[in-house]
């Protein structure tokens, strides 16, 4: 099989920019990155570096009245900017998944969570009504439930913020779609539930030989989860590489920083303060390498224009002057 007839998921240059005043902020700024199927891919950033809005952009939900500039999102083989409503509606749900991380705004809290199954498997598949049940007992079976048919019959409200997200992740894999697209799906939960939907996630993935993309401002769980990783900051990828490669050597000043300020961590509340300074706003960014006022390694020409990408081997690749010879 060549290595094309394995590739799901092309991102050219993507460009999403929302108007702010009178000027245009790019929020996610010339991004390219590729999966292949079977592939886990963790996005990783600090908060407002871009990494939501890459994955919103991917499925065409980017919230007005932002927009894509620019770019390719080449799935399956057919780029999906600029795809009408209409068929990018039969592309999520169907062959991409989503889970998000907050369960109780994406369930109704008026249906019961079994139907609310059935109803992404009956938008997307032409089944019987009780073909259709049995699919969404077995879906509930499969995310862990012992008793589905009793779970079936539950309202969103009667269930832990585990088994939400259980729910949503049933939902997200219920036409067995060759993504799946998870934001920091394990935020807002304990971290012995947060083990267990990990788990889950990557079993279903790997199980079904779905690709995901798995967007986390946690190093830590790439660490055990993906096969590469994508570091984001003011809406750049910095650096992609191979999981295991990035623990042991990563590239990117930055990323050092972030793991420098992980394997530092004596408590959860000094996440990422090894790195001086903050993530610049994007409407205030500044000129060059976005990175370099926070950088230890900063160059004179890292202020003046910044870096290109470059890819250093297969599946390696770096925005920084450090490489670039």
């Amino acid at each position: 099989m060549g290595m094309l007839n394995n590739r799901l998921l092309e991102v050219h240059d993507l460009t999403t920019a929302f108007p702010i005043d009178s000027d245009t902020v790019r929020v996610v700024d010339g991004v390219n990155f590729s999966l292949d199927k079977g592939e886990i891919l963790g996005l990783v950033g600090e908060s407002g570096s871009g990494k939501t809005m890459t994955s919103l952009s991917i499925m065409g939900l980017v919230p007005p009245p932002g927009r894509i500039l620019g770019g390719q999102v080449i799935f399956e083989g057919k780029n999906l900017v600029g795809l009408p409503d209409k068929d990018m509606n039969n592309i999520r749900g169907d062959r991409i998944g989503m889970v998000f991380q907050e369960p109780m705004s994406a369930l109704n809290p008026v249906f019961r969570v079994g139907d609310q199954i059935c109803e992404t498997i009956e938008t997307h598949r032409d089944f019987t009504k009780s073909e259709i049940k049995g699919q969404a007992i077995e879906l509930l079976r499969s995310v862990g439930f012992d008793e589905p048919e009793q779970k079936f019959i539950q309202y969103p409200h009667q269930l832990s913020g585990g088994q939400r997200q259980r729910i949503l992740i049933a939902m997200a894999v219920s036409c067995n779609p060759s993504l799946v697209i998870a934001d920091e799906p394990t935020t807002a939960l304990d971290v012995a539930t947060e083990s267990q939907i990990l788990c889950l996630l990557q079993e279903l993935v790997t199980g079904n030989s779905m690709s995901m993309i798995f967007i986390t401002h946690n190093l830590h769980i790439i660490k055990s989860l993906g096969n590469r990783i994508g570091i984001m900051y003011a809406g750049r990828l910095l650096e992609q590489n191979r999981v295991d490669d990035f623990f042991r050597d990563p590239m990117h000043p930055y990323s050092k920083g972030l793991l420098d300020s992980v394997v530092n961590l004596k408590s959860d509340q000094q996440r990422l303060k090894a790195i001086p300074g903050t993530v610049p706003k994007m409407s205030e960014l500044p000129t060059g390498c976005k990175f370099h006022p926070r950088c230890p390694s900063v160059m004179p020409m890292c202020r003046e224009v910044e870096p290109q990408i470059k890819e250093l081997d297969k599946g390696k690749w770096v925005r920084c002057y450090l490489y670039q010879s």
